[in-house]
């Protein structure tokens, strides 16, 4: 059904610019002049178009029937991108981005990242805001997603951003107080935070230390039960 409903689209888009053309006075395929000044070899543009157009159409409905492979998106996975970060500072950078993507669509928008600038005590000007995204913005997409948004803390910990720079601001101010530490301590933070890591023997003992922690908390849960089944037995 959908197949049919795509043919359809197809043949009415096909039609609708046949009309369009004949209407602004097109020459007919069937008709021998030729436009003077225009080369009969650089005609076909909208030809070009129906057919990368129909080329898509031809591919989803081979994805639908089963007859096409879909093409397979990248799996992103932050700890094994950026392993100059331990597993919960990226939760916490994660729960962040969660707290400010108001929208829950996985973006933060310019006004997002404005609201959240002004809640860190560093508000931006919209210039300053289309900067701070422009500058991470890998898909050129004007907002941020997680991923970018993890390049922010990762260039801060690189020492790749101005220290007056919002994205800096943003970074600094999300980690550790600047009333107290300053900005210099900021720049020292992330420095000793890339210098201190050990990367493989830290993520398998944080993973290690969730499962320990799991493990003891099925534990309370089940004493839990148990010494309720036993009061429960005792007023019976």
């Amino acid at each position: 059904m959908a197949s049919e409903e795509l043919a359809k689209k197809l043949q009415r888009r096909l039609m609708l610019e046949v009309s369009t053309e004949n209407a602004n006075g097109a020459i007919p395929e069937n008709n021998n002049h030729i436009e003077v000044g225009v080369d009969p070899e650089e005609k076909p543009v909208t030809s070009n178009a129906d057919t990368e157009l129909s080329a898509k159409l031809t591919r989803r409905l081979g994805i639908n029937e089963g007859t096409t492979e879909p093409k397979q998106a990248k799996v992103f996975n932050p700890y094994t991108e950026f392993k100059e970060f331990t597993r919960k500072q990226i939760k916490d950078m994660e729960k962040m981005f969660k707290h400010y993507d108001s929208g829950k669509d996985g973006f933060i928008d310019l006004m997002e990242l404005k609201l959240m600038m002004e809640k860190l005590g560093a508000p931006q000007t919209h210039l300053g805001l289309k900067n701070m995204i422009k500058e991470v913005d890998e898909d050129f997409d004007g907002k941020l997603n997680f991923r970018e948004f993890l390049l922010i803390f990762h260039k801060a910990a690189a020492g790749e951003l101005e220290e007056d720079s919002g994205l800096m601001a943003l970074a600094r101010l999300s980690e550790i107080d600047v009333s107290t530490e300053g900005v210099q301590g900021a720049k020292n933070f992330f420095e000793a935070k890339v210098q201190a890591l050990t990367t493989g023997s830290k993520f398998e003992a944080e993973i290690k230390a969730e499962q320990e922690q799991r493990k003891r908390m099925e534990e309370d849960k089940k004493q839990r039960r148990a010494a309720f089944k036993e009061l429960k037995a005792a007023f019976q």
